[in-house]
């Protein structure tokens, strides 16, 4: 039973968290729950306003929807490849600027600069260079390998995007690997050369087994931040997800169902719910295979 003086401190520290827990309430939990209620009902926002409640008609559409499942195919694609390539990148990078080889803090600079950049900027700058006369062909057709339609054509188009996701996500990742390395004792190295261990048995036994909760960390916001691909999408493709729904992703087909579509909000908060449903259920995933996440 709380006594008058718990209650009293109960009731201050409520006060002052009150601010915070409206913020979050009206702008985080409260359009969740509106997004969930939409889901079941057919939406009419033009002219008088009307929520018709369908059930989970909204959901069973998802299943015969084709754009739908191309979309849901490019970002497991999307997902499938840029994740584990980031973060590989990103432990390799931070390896050799942990290393301390001469010009160490200019590389770290010159590496993190891409993270820095706007996410529009990067892509139109990438759009350029992915021009058919764009500087990436004029470097290929330089090494006598073959050029293409990054911007044009379906089988490369998103590949396109995924190259310059990794470019510039992976020295985010960097940064927080450099940082674990930098915690890993001498003592470790120190013992694994006593018994004879040379520079990848260190790196393979001692370095990545001990950044296995880092990893981990790295992983699942790789997971969220993929899934959720829409702005490069949008630019790349000027909103339609083209050429050939090649660049269409979950999100971005989100956006058109909800504002460019009339009486498909409900559908479009149903698609939320379900991606929300799908990065929950890969994160879980990915939590229960990597088993260790604290240090022993």
């Amino acid at each position: 039973m709380f006594s008058r003086k718990r209650w009293k401190e109960a009731g201050t520290a409520y006060t002052l968290l009150s601010p915070t827990l409206f913020v979050l309430l009206l702008f985080v939990i409260g359009p969740i729950l509106f997004a969930i209620y939409l889901s079941f009902h057919k939406v009419q926002l033009l002219g008088t306003a009307s929520f018709q409640f369908v059930g989970f008609d909204n959901f069973t559409r998802i299943l015969d929807d084709t754009r739908a499942k191309i979309a849901l195919w490019n970002t497991v694609k999307y997902v499938v490849i840029v994740v584990p390539t980031q973060t590989m990148l990103a432990l390799v990078l931070a390896a050799t600027l942990n290393a301390g080889l001469k010009g160490e803090k200019f590389f770290r600079i010159v590496y993190f600069l891409p993270t820095l950049t706007s996410s529009a900027v990067l892509t139109l700058i990438f759009m350029w260079m992915y021009n058919q006369n764009g500087l990436v062909n004029h470097v290929l057709e330089f090494l006598g390998l073959p050029t293409y339609n990054w911007l044009g054509d379906p089988s490369v188009a998103l590949n396109a995007i995924m190259i310059m996701n990794i470019w510039s996500t992976a020295p985010f990742f960097m940064v927080i690997y450099l940082a674990a390395l930098q915690d890993i004792p001498d003592s470790l190295y120190e013992a694994a050369e006593l018994d004879g261990a040379n520079a990848w048995h260190k790196f393979w036994y001692v370095t990545v087994p001990y950044l296995k909760p880092v990893t981990s960390f790295v992983v699942i916001m790789g997971l969220i931040g993929t899934f959720q691909l829409f702005d490069q999408s949008y630019i790349f493709s000027g909103g339609s997800g083209g050429p050939n729904n090649a660049t269409l992703t979950v999100v971005l087909l989100i956006y058109q169902y909800a504002f460019k579509s009339l009486g498909t909000m409900g559908y479009a908060a149903a698609l939320a719910f379900a991606l929300a449903i799908v990065i929950l259920l890969a994160t879980w995933l990915q939590r229960k295979f990597s088993k260790e996440e604290s240090l022993y």
